[in-house]
């Protein structure tokens, strides 16, 4: 009979690695790709930088809704203002979910896994697949997504080693074999790799991914008998490190081998054509066929998670409308827009993404916080109001760019601004105001 402690042990590793599989689907695959042609001889300070917002905002945000012990993203952020809550939790679940990063698992597992095999087709014909790819990508996800209390033993312990063996043979053996020497970065990464990195880790979507999935790791342990806030905090912690680790692994091994991959196949478009053509380089048609199943179990296990969080939220908001009812209509919207292409999902989601990064790494760090300056409304406000005026810079510029007079305006008001980190000091500006202001009110009292 199995110990307690072996038990504890074999829940949150099958825990963690669930929670690996929903992180690691579209983005996570593209672009670490992508960075290392991008970085060449950079590519290790690139993935410092990358790994930051990659890997460890998502552990953070996992932990940060275990410790802060709120039921979902939509009571933590309700700490600034009610209503504040419910705005960005709805923007980051409809980002997350039917938006934006499900409809790219769809796209993505398509442009790397079939594409290839439809060799000189007619672009009709490659639209018709499309369409009855993403059709039944979907409905598995959406069957898969209808027993959420299931995800830990569908995904956790069957689809996420499957995975994992799959990377590692590919990885692996470009690791051993490298195409050829590291060349010489490109473009922003010359001058500052490690700041690139960190806006290019945006593009993952796992910090805003964190605190949606952190339920789902949170319920799941709580299904399994643990009730105790210490134990669940615990459970949740240690599973987000198994997590975190496994992400961190991978990303340098797939970064490693798009920057030894430019010496043989030149600087590439995407990081889609970057996978699909290192396969195609160390295994033939049977490394296409590898490829294909690495990038359908890693964009399915994802496409699960986004459904079924995005799904629970909304029925938690709006409780007459059925889990079901959600789950069916997330998934239509998300099959409707697979078929607009991955660059143009892309592109449209990019402004979205720095409006709400900046303001989703503050709200994870002021969780942390909290006890600090006793909760505070007042402080809570001050600096997510200072970092959302940056925010919205950042979502205007991406999406519709700033005169070069406005724009050197600015990069010579705010620091590091030109490397997409403008809201730092505005932000701990607006946390020390609110301190100020807080220390203040409770003396007057």
């Amino acid at each position: 009979m199995n110990s307690p402690n072996a038990q504890y042990k074999t829940t949150f590793v099958a825990t963690g690695l669930m929670l690996f599989a929903l992180f690691f689907g579209a983005g996570n695959l593209i672009f670490p790709a992508s960075i290392g042609q991008q970085a060449g001889s950079n590519v290790f300070s690139a993935m410092t930088g990358f790994l930051l917002t990659g890997a460890g905002l998502p552990l953070l945000g996992v932990i940060a809704i275990g410790y802060s012990g709120s039921r979902d993203v939509q009571e933590l952020a309700s700490r600034v203002t009610p209503w504040y809550g419910i705005l960005f939790a709805a923007l980051l679940y409809l980002s997350i979910g039917p938006l934006f990063a499900t409809p790219r698992t769809a796209t993505v597992s398509f442009e790397i896994g079939i594409v290839p095999f439809l060799g000189e087709a007619a672009e009709e014909k490659k639209t018709m697949a499309l369409a009855l790819f993403s059709i039944a990508f979907f409905a598995l996800s959406y069957w898969l997504a209808m027993s959420p209390g299931k995800l830990v033993e569908r995904i956790g312990k069957i689809l996420t080693p499957s995975l994992l063996i799959a990377i590692a043979v590919l990885v692996g053996y470009a690791a051993l074999n490298p195409m050829g020497p590291l060349q010489a970065p490109q473009g922003d990464f010359v001058t500052q790799p490690v700041g690139k990195g960190i806006i290019e880790g945006y593009g993952t979507m796992d910090a805003l991914a964190s605190l949606a999935f952190a339920i789902i790791v949170v319920d799941a342990v709580r299904l399994m008998g643990v009730k105790n806030h210490q134990q669940v905090l615990s459970m949740t912690a240690r599973s987000g490190f198994v997590a975190a680790a496994c992400l961190a692994i991978v990303y340098v091994f797939i970064a490693y081998m798009g920057a030894s991959s430019v010496a043989e196949l030149g600087l590439l478009d995407n990081g889609a054509a970057v996978l699909s053509k290192s396969a195609q380089f160390y295994f033939g048609n049977a490394g296409n066929v590898l490829l294909a199943i690495i990038v359908f179990l890693a964009c399915l296990t994802t496409s699960v998670g986004l459904i079924t969080a995005c799904s629970e939220y909304f029925n938690r908001l709006i409780p007459s409308v059925s889990y079901k009812a959600f789950a069916i209509l997330f998934t239509l919207i998300s099959c409707g827009l697979a078929n607009k292409g991955l660059a143009g999902i892309i592109s449209f989601s990019i402004p979205m993404l720095m409006l709400l990064y900046p303001v989703t790494i503050v709200l994870i760090l002021l969780a942390f916080l909290d006890k600090f300056f006793g909760g505070s409304r007042i402080v809570y406000i001050c600096t997510m109001f200072s970092t959302l005026i940056v925010g919205l810079l950042d979502a205007y510029k991406t999406a519709f760019g700033f005169s070069e007079e406005t724009a050197t305006a600015i990069n010579n008001t705010l620091p590091w601004y030109d490397i997409g980190l403008g809201w730092v000091l505005p932000a701990a500006a607006g946390f020390i105001l609110g301190c100020i202001l807080n220390a203040a009110s409770k003396k007057k009292a």
